[in-house]
C-alpha cells in the first residue's frame, strides 16, 4: 500500500521563521539554507499565506532557482483572518500561487483549526472548495493544521474523512501537556489513520535552550548532541509522521540539523528513556506555553508585543537573571515597536485567537508585575 509521505525525509524546512537583514528576510542566506536542504536529500518546505514575506522568499529562494520537481511546497489557508466572505478566503490561495510563483501546492493546508477559528472554514464550505482545487490539478494533496482538542480532532475528522493528512504540535514538552494535548491528537489522527506532519518539534525554540536541569539530563546520555535534536528526534521516532518541520532561522542551525537528521534511523531505548526523564523534569517548571506564532498580536487592538513579554517572562523563570530578561522585554518588545504589558485593554481578542489556550490577560498582569512591580 502507498504511503503519502513515503517519498519525503522525515525532516521538513519550516519557513515561518527565515533570517532577516535590515528589518527584511535575508533572501541570499535564504538561498544558502535553501542549497543545504535540497544538497542533504530533504525536499519539503512549508510555508503560509499568513507568514509575511515568506511566500515571496521562497518563490526567489526555491521556486526560481531549482525544477518544480525537486521540491515539495506547502501553504496554507487562514480563512479566520480578516475574510467575510468565500471569496475572501479563496483569494488568499491565488495570491498563495503568484507569490510563490509554485503553478501547483503538493500539499495546502487548511490554517489553524480549532475552537472558533474552524467555524470561518465551515461557513464558507472551505472543505468543498479545497477538494474543488485538486481536482483542478493545482493542489496535489489537502490537509489541515490544528489546534485544539483530540474530541474537536475526532469531530472534524469524521466529518471530513476526504482530508489526507493532519498538521499537529508535537514535542516532548508537550507530549503529555494539558493545554495541547499532544498524544491525545497524534492518537485521534493515526486512529483514522491520517499520515501526520509535526509542527513546533523545538515549541518555538524553547527546547532549543531548554532549563539546566532538563539539559544536564540530556548532556549525560550523549554529551555532545544539542537540546534542539533531542528535540526533533523525539518527533520523527513517531509512527506514521511525513516529515518533522523544524523553522530554522539561520545557515548554522540548517548545517546543525542536517547533520542528525540526514541519516536518522530512530531512537534507541536508552534515548527514549532519557527523554522520559527530561519530560518529568520539564513539567516541574511552570512555564507560559507560548511558541511565538503571533497569531495574538494579529488582532490586538493595543499592539501588545505578547509573544516578546512572555519569552522575557520565560527567560526571567528559567534563568533568575533580571538585568537578561529585561533586555529581552526591552528588545523584543519596545524595540519592535510593539506596547508593553500595561497597555493591555483585557479585551480578550488574544486569548480567542491563542492556539496555545494560554490566559493572555492573566499572563501579561504578571508580566507588568516581574517587571514593573
Amino acid at each position: 500500500m502507498s504511503y503519502l509521505g513515503e517519498n519525503i525525509k522525515k525532516f521538513g524546512f519550516g519557513l515561518m521563521r527565515l533570517p532577516q537583514k535590515d528589518g527584511a528576510i535575508d533572501i541570499e542566506q535564504v538561498k544558502e539554507m535553501v542549497d543545504l536542504f535540497l544538497n542533504a536529500g530533504f525536499t519539503y518546505f512549508d510555508t503560509a499565506w499568513a507568514y509575511p514575506g515568506s511566500e515571496d522568499a521562497i518563490r526567489q529562494a526555491l521556486v526560481e532557482r531549482y525544477p518544480r520537481s525537486r521540491f515539495q511546497l506547502a501553504t496554507k489557508n487562514a480563512a479566520w483572518i480578516n475574510c467575510k466572505t468565500k471569496e475572501d478566503a479563496a483569494a488568499q490561495f491565488d495570491t498563495s500561487l503568484k507569490q510563490t510563483g509554485a503553478g501547483y501546492f503538493d500539499f495546502y493546508l487548511l490554517h489553524n483549526l480549532g475552537e472558533n477559528r474552524t467555524k470561518s472554514f465551515d461557513d464558507f464550505d472551505m472543505w468543498s472548495w479545497i477538494q474543488e482545487k485538486k481536482q483542478e490539478g493545482l493542489i496535489k494533496h489537502a490537509g489541515f493544521s490544528f489546534h485544539s482538542t483530540p474530541e474537536e480532532l475526532e469531530e472534524i475528522l469524521t466529518a471530513h474523512p476526504e482530508m489526507e493528512f493532519v498538521q499537529l504540535q508535537i514535542n516532548y514538552a508537550d507530549w503529555e501537556n494539558p493545554a495541547v494535548q499532544s498524544r491525545g491528537c497524534y492518537e485521534v489522527a493515526r486512529k483514522h489513520g491520517k499520515p501526520i506532519i509535526i509542527m513546533e518539534p523545538v515549541k518555538g525554540g524553547m527546547l532549543a535552550v531548554p532549563p539546566a536541569s532538563v539539559e544536564k539530563i540530556l548532556r549525560e546520555t550523549e554529551p555532545d548532541a544539542s537540546p534542539a535534536s533531542w528535540a526533533i528526534r523525539f518527533a520523527a521516532d513517531l509512527d506514521g509522521v511525513i516529515t518533522v518541520l523544524s523553522g530554522m532561522s539561520s545557515t548554522a542551525q540548517m548545517k546543525e540539523n542536517l547533520s542528525y537528521m540526514k541519516d536518522f534511523s530512530g531512537l534507541s531505548e536508552r534515548e527514549k528513556e532519557t527523554l522520559q526523564k527530561a519530560q518529568k523534569e520539564l513539567a516541574k517548571i511552570p512555564l507560559i506555553p507560548c511558541t511565538t506564532c503571533n497569531y495574538c498580536a494579529k488582532v490586538c487592538p493595543m499592539n501588545i508585543g505578547i509573544s516578546g513579554s512572555f519569552t522575557a517572562m520565560n527567560y526571567l523563570t528559567l534563568y533568575g537573571d533580571m538585568p537578561a530578561a529585561a533586555h529581552q522585554e526591552n528588545w523584543l518588545v519596545g524595540g519592535h515597536g510593539k506596547s508593553y504589558a500595561n497597555a493591555c485593554i483585557k479585551c480578550g481578542k488574544c486569548e480567542e485567537a491563542c492556539p496555545q489556550h494560554i490566559a493572555i490577560r492573566r499572563e501579561l498582569e504578571k508580566v507588568e508585575k516581574a517587571f514593573r512591580g
